[in-house]
C-alpha cells in the first residue's frame, strides 16, 4: 500500500490527495509537521531531498517527491494520462508551467496572504509575483478559450496540477471575474465524477504563521498511519507532542 506524506493545507498534496481519490486507490497518510521542523530532519529529508510535501513511499521502499512527479506516476495506465507520446508532453508542459508560473507567483502570494506573510515580503517582490501571476491568468484564459480541458479535450492530471492554485487566485488577490474562461473550465472540473477532494485552510495549523527555518524546538513526532477520514472529522489520525502534524510543502 502507498503511503501519502501529506500537509492538509498544501495544494501541492491535494493534487495528490483527488488523484488517489479518482483512481480509488488505497493508501495510508503520515503528516509531518513542516514548519515545527521535521523537514528538515534527516528521516524524511530520505524521503523528499526537498524537505517538501506531498511525497510517496512504495511498499518496496521506493520514494518519490513532488506533485507533479507523482501526479505521472500514478496515472500511467489510467485514463488520467494519455498513452500516445506527444500527448502526453503537452501534459508534461502544463505541469511545468503550473510549477514555473502558477505555484510558484500565485501559489507564494496566496500563502503569504493567507497566513500573514505578506507585510514581511519585500514590495517589490510582491508586485513582481503579482504581475507574473496576472501574466500566467492571461495565457490560461487565452489557451482555454480554444479548448474545455488543460492538454486536450480529456480531463487528466495537467486539469488536476492547474486546479490546485489557479483556482484559489482569489486568496492571493486576484480577481477571477476577470476570466471567464476559465471560470468555465474551473466548472468543468469540478463536475468530473469523483472530483472533491477536501481543500484545508491554513487555519488548522496553529504553526502556519511561522517562517521556515526559523528556529524552534524540535518536538517529538508520533505518526500513526492509517487510511483516510481514520481520524476526527475525516482526517487521517496522527499526533505530534504539540498538538497537530503538519507538513511541506507550504505553497
Amino acid at each position: 500500500m502507498i503511503t501519502l506524506y501529506d500537509y492538509l493545507p498544501s495544494q501541492n498534496a491535494w493534487k495528490v490527495r483527488q488523484l488517489l481519490a479518482h483512481l480509488q486507490l488505497p493508501h495510508r497518510t503520515h503528516h509531518v509537521s513542516i514548519f515545527e521542523g521535521d523537514g528538515s530532519r534527516d528521516a524524511f529529508r530520505a524521503i523528499s531531498p526537498t524537505g517538501t510535501v506531498p511525497a510517496i513511499e512504495l511498499d518496496d521502499g521506493r520514494t518519490l517527491a513532488e506533485s507533479n512527479a507523482i501526479l505521472m506516476f500514478l496515472a500511467q495506465g489510467t485514463p488520467y494520462l494519455p498513452d500516445d507520446a506527444f500527448a502526453r508532453a503537452k501534459v508534461w508542459q502544463w505541469l511545468c508551467f503550473e510549477q514555473e508560473r502558477v505555484e510558484s507567483q500565485i501559489g507564494a502570494l496566496r500563502h503569504w496572504t493567507l497566513t500573514g506573510k505578506l507585510p514581511r515580503r519585500p514590495a517589490a517582490l510582491i508586485e513582481l509575483k503579482r504581475s507574473a501571476g496576472r501574466n500566467a491568468l492571461a495565457i490560461l484564459e487565452g489557451e482555454l478559450a480554444t479548448r474545455d480541458f488543460m492538454a486536450g479535450d480529456r480531463y487528466g492530471i495537467a486539469d488536476i496540477a492547474m486546479f490546485a492554485y489557479a483556482s484559489r487566485a482569489d486568496e492571493a488577490g486576484f480577481y477571477l471575474g476577470a476570466y471567464p474562461y476559465l471560470r468555465a473550465w474551473m466548472a468543468r472540473v469540478q463536475a468530473q465524477p469523483g472530483f472533491g477532494a477536501a481543500m484545508h485552510p491554513y487555519s488548522i495549523d496553529p504553526h502556519s504563521g511561522r517562517e521556515l527555518g526559523a528556529p524552534d524546538p524540535a518536538p517529538a513526532v508520533s505518526r500513526t498511519g492509517g487510511e483516510p477520514g481514520s481520524g476526527p472529522g475525516g482526517a487521517p489520525a496522527y499526533a505530534i507532542s504539540h498538538g497537530n502534524a503538519f507538513a511541506r510543502k507550504v505553497i
